[in-house]
């Protein structure tokens, strides 16, 4: 079973899946889906479409250079089945694609500590910036806060709710 690779997109394409389009030099582009299929018609470069696998190698996201990725290359050429190389070749995959995963990590974390280091410098620049333009004040002193002037109201000596104090409700006539 041969697995292809999307022109577009990089991504596999299993044996009854995705379209070809042959050209008239007969070369063969196979796309995964029609998305592909209609960026390439349409003359994208994959390097600058920012989904695809190209633009994550381009832009450092990926991982270009690793032997394992040579595995891949080397199982795609057709070979006389034999029962033994079968199994060794399994037992291998298994193997390069632990060892995949393992550096995939490695290089997903070195590249988290690089980018944290990248916003950790901006943000003490901007920190610095702000700081050159904002005056801070001096709080108010303790003694100033006690020695406050209090307003005076006016108490009134009897309540207004007492009948006939204040205000009446009443209508007097002359």
């Amino acid at each position: 079973m041969r697995i292809e690779k999307c022109y577009f997109c990089s991504t596999n394409v299993y044996p009854g899946h995705g379209s070809a389009f042959v050209r008239n030099d007969a070369k063969v582009f196979r796309f995964c889906t029609s998305k592909c299929h209609k960026n390439f018609k349409m003359k994208r470069n994959p390097r600058k479409v920012r989904w695809t696998k190209a633009f994550r190698k381009a832009a450092g996201k990926e991982m270009t250079i690793d032997s394992t990725i040579d595995f891949e290359k080397r199982r795609n050429v057709p070979v006389r089945y034999d029962r033994e190389l079968i199994q060794t070749t399994v037992k291998a995959m298994k193997r390069v694609g632990e060892i995949k995963a393992r550096r995939e990590r490695a290089f997903f974390k070195h590249r988290m500590a690089v980018s944290r280091e990248k916003q950790r410098a901006h943000r003490k620049k901007a920190m610095e910036s702000i700081k050159g333009s904002v005056t801070l004040h001096e709080p108010l002193s303790v003694e100033s806060a006690t020695t406050r002037s209090k307003i005076k109201v006016p108490v009134k000596t009897k309540s207004a709710l007492v009948q006939g104090e204040g205000r009446s409700m009443v209508m007097e006539i002359d």
